[in-house]
């Protein structure tokens, strides 16, 4: 059986600041028709950051879809135009306030492909400068420095329970420790 869906119609029913939804009616391989709730999304970077001490820059932040504070990596959505490493670059800045003199891209992924276009783009930042935080107006987070070795901890712990920040520390870590 082929795996795919054919588009018979496409209607956008928002568009926002951060993402768009529409409704796309599909047929199905099976010849059934169906429909589908897609999210729009720009795509985002994520990075993880190591300092000249081995710690890992971390931000504590409140999601209000979970209702939850989260301890996150420093991630972003991808302005129009931009690129992946100016964009990597501009969110650590307003997160934290170091800027990277050092990128290597690690991989992108889908973060929910079921309804969801949305792409993530995952890099390991490091020889980090300080700077002065630049932070968005509407954007409250706590910078933290933790070991490597103490946010893999908190990943098992079930402290750490955001995909983009669990991807990133498991496939930063065999880098990061091949460095030392």
């Amino acid at each position: 059986m082929k795996f795919c869906e054919t588009t018979l119609s496409s209607k956008h029913i928002f568009s926002g600041r951060l993402l768009k939804l529409r409704v796309d009616e599909v047929l199905l391989p099976n010849g059934i028709k169906s429909t589908r709730e897609i999210v729009e999304h720009p795509g985002a970077v994520a990075t993880v950051a190591i300092t000249d001490n081995d710690e890992v820059l971390m931000v504590k932040q409140y999601r209000k879809p979970i209702e939850k504070e989260l301890l996150e990596i420093p991630a972003g959505k991808l302005e129009k135009g931009e690129s992946k490493e100016t964009c990597v670059k501009r969110e650590l800045m307003e997160e934290t306030g170091y800027y990277p003199n050092e990128l290597k891209y690690l991989t992108s992924f889908y973060t929910s492909p079921g309804f969801s276009n949305e792409i993530i783009h995952l890099f390991l930042a490091k020889k980090l400068i300080r700077k002065t935080r630049k932070a968005d107006f509407d954007e409250y987070i706590q910078v933290q420095e933790l070991p490597l070795w103490e946010a893999i901890n908190k990943i098992h712990s079930g402290e750490i329970i955001d995909g983009k920040t669990i991807t990133g520390l498991f496939l930063a870590f065999p880098l990061i420790k091949g460095d030392s």
